[in-house]
């Protein structure tokens, strides 16, 4: 990389093949991968300032790593943010993101559609440590209005939601939350950088699970936070660091190979995706589709603004309640039964007995989560093969 290259001022595609990249002596093409847990110093000195602050070379492994830190610049580098941290995993970035900044007596306002390992995290663990949490209808800005106090120090949304694809109005919510001096942690996974970028609106930090499109084939757990360099500097490292989520070497290195072909698979299959949600539009037995940019969704207008494209996500209800929708999952032929998501090959999973099985009958049913809801996480396969799978099996 030439020393006179200003790298922010690249597109997408060149951020995410050669962003953050450091060669070592050797001039290897691929980045290199160091699994290393330990790092030597030359004189005990050295030591000294890199435990204080005063040099930044690397200490450990769990505080840093030479692959993990080409995957942090990365990222950081395509989202236009000062800085990001890698974990091991997206639901440790979620709580690692909201727990750092967060005591007792503090107030959390959170969107009540959320994955079910979030819900779990604003509703169960976070008030035993004395955190007041209160869930609002993500897309009712006057309940956000109403919920936020003078305690709210955070407020915590995902959008589009899983399953249910609700699409939130980031630029108000972060206005909001501002006249309240509230920080806005946005759960950015369905959309992924390529399509979204909450910090534009206002977010103060955004979180990722590295394991879905940024991996892409289904290979290793991951996870990220970008965020302001005082975030992460006065929040972040101190509390991760010692509490110790850290990300293997070789997952980062997994991760920051993923990123290179990310935007190319994420446009095809959100393109798919679009297509494949018009074509259950119409079938029998469909009683609704939901995906972002379907004219049929509720907040169409806001996610064209918002996202780029519509997504790999598109989630509908199959007459007949769960029977009906095992019934179809049991007669996919190329789209594999799975509750993971972004990968290259498609995947399939029944929300209400999966991935929200544990929050509960009433919490479904206040997400809008029905027994006849499927998620389908789009591939890379011929889009008219799904399609055609996916009519057999409803049609079966």
């Amino acid at each position: 990389m030439s020393k006179t290259t200003d790298p922010s001022r690249w597109g997408d595609a060149t951020k995410l093949v050669r962003g953050g990249l450091h060669r070592s002596p050797h001039g290897e093409t691929s980045e290199a991968l160091f699994l290393n847990s330990g790092f030597v110093y030359d004189q005990p000195e050295t030591a000294e300032r890199r435990f204080a602050g005063e040099d930044d070379g690397y200490v450990y492994g769990r505080y840093g790593n030479p692959t993990v830190t080409m995957f942090e610049e990365r990222l950081a580098l395509l989202e236009g943010a000062e800085a990001c941290y890698a974990l091991a995993s997206g639901m440790a970035s979620v709580f690692g993101a909201l727990a750092c900044q967060l005591k007792a007596g503090d107030h959390l306002i959170a969107s009540r559609a959320l994955f079910g390992s979030c819900y779990q995290v604003v509703t169960s663990i976070l008030p035993r440590f004395g955190i007041r949490t209160t869930l609002v209808d993500g897309t009712d800005l006057a309940a956000w209005k109403k919920a936020l106090e003078s305690e709210t120090k955070c407020v915590f949304l995902e959008t589009p939601s899983n399953p249910g694809l609700e699409v939130l109005d980031l630029e108000a919510i972060c206005r909001l939350a501002k006249s309240k001096g509230a920080n806005v942690v946005v759960d950015n996974i369905f959309a992924t950088p390529i399509l979204q970028r909450p910090l534009s609106y206002g977010a103060d930090v955004v979180v990722y699970s590295g394991t879905k499109h940024m991996d892409g084939q289904g290979r290793v757990l991951g996870g990220a936070i970008v965020s302001s360099r005082k975030f992460k500097d006065e929040l972040l490292k101190p509390f991760l660091r010692h509490t110790g989520p850290s990300i293997s070497p070789f997952n980062a290195w997994v991760l920051l190979k993923g990123l290179e072909t990310m935007k190319l698979r994420v446009e095809a299959q959100s393109v798919a995706a679009q297509t494949i949600a018009e074509a259950l539009a119409g079938l029998p037995g469909v009683t609704r589709v939901l995906y972002p940019h379907l004219d049929t969704h509720p907040q169409s207008k806001l996610a064209r603004k918002q996202m780029r494209l519509g997504g790999t996500m598109v989630t509908f209800e199959i007459a007949g309640g769960k029977s009906k929708a095992f019934d179809v999952l049991r007669h996919l032929e190329i789209i594999d039964i799975s509750n993971n998501l972004g990968d290259a090959k498609s995947l399939m999973t029944h929300p209400a007995s999966t991935t929200h099985r544990n929050i509960g009958a009433e919490a479904r049913a206040t997400m809008g989560i029905s027994d006849g809801m499927l998620r389908l996480s789009v591939g890379l396969e011929d889009t008219a093969d799904l399609i055609s799978d996916l009519k057999q099996a409803i049609a079966a």
